[in-house]
């Protein structure tokens, strides 16, 4: 069992590896948002491409068991979505989700948003070669969450903590989750926003334009490191 788990991640690290490096060189920013089912992360995918769509180009990866639902509602937006639905399995990999970008034909210089399977537990360990891995956590559910699941918050970059317009409805510790989550991750970011009404929304569109500037540059200057080192050897060959 144990030699089975490493060959299966070793293979899907290669396959990660393969995709982070065609979205640097084409400078794609690329997002794995994972959560538990009813966080909102779709609700959350459809607000966002409606502030960006016009200022950047977007494509999205739906990770479900069952249905074309979640697809159905990004198309909805105008946005290209390809949906995998992984039956029993419980998590997006890097092979599967580099073929459907592949499918999708994902322009250079944009913005890639997978969203994983509904589970705080199998996606932690499975790397997709994205940018950041984004964990969603929902005011309806327990400040306990990171103690109980700290794989995915410990592997996590950022942490929104969504359905904050409920706040005064529900029994949930803001200070205490967000101090359980950094107990495990002291450098997890954190943004507390709400998808359905836009409250603080922007601060969430700002961090995404922001890794996708970054991006783009750091294709723009591999491109340049790769001119200069040809200029470079044509120098030598011209001497000789």
């Amino acid at each position: 069992m144990i030699q089975l788990e490493q060959d299966l991640l070793a293979k899907n690290n290669a396959f990660a590896a393969e995709n982070r490096k065609k979205w640097h060189d084409e400078g794609v920013f690329a997002l794995n948002l994972v959560s538990s089912p009813g966080s909102g992360k779709t609700t959350l995918l459809t607000a966002t491409i409606e502030r960006l769509k016009e200022r950047v180009a977007i494509a999205v990866v739906e990770g479900d068991q069952q249905t074309t639902f979640d697809a159905d509602r990004i198309r909805a937006t105008g946005v290209p979505a390809i949906q995998i639905n992984t039956g029993k399995g419980c998590h997006l990999d890097a092979h599967m989700v580099g073929h459907a970008v592949e499918q999708l034909g994902v322009r250079q210089n944009s913005v890639l948003m997978i969203e994983n399977v509904g589970n705080l537990v199998c996606p932690a360990g499975f790397d997709l070669g994205e940018a950041h891995k984004v964990v969603i956590l929902s005011v309806t559910e327990g400040e306990d969450k990171p103690f109980k699941y700290p794989d995915m918050f410990a592997a996590a970059d950022l942490m929104i903590l969504n359905k904050i317009d409920l706040l005064p409805y529900v029994t949930f510790d803001v200070e205490a989750c967000i101090r359980h989550a950094r107990n495990v991750n002291p450098e997890l970011r954190v943004m507390q926003l709400s998808a359905t009404t836009g409250e603080n929304l922007q601060e969430w569109i700002d961090w995404i334009e922001s890794g996708a500037r970054e991006q783009r540059q750091a294709k723009e200057e591999t491109i340049a490191e790769l001119r200069q080192r040809i200029a470079q050897l044509e120098a030598q060959l011209e001497r000789k």
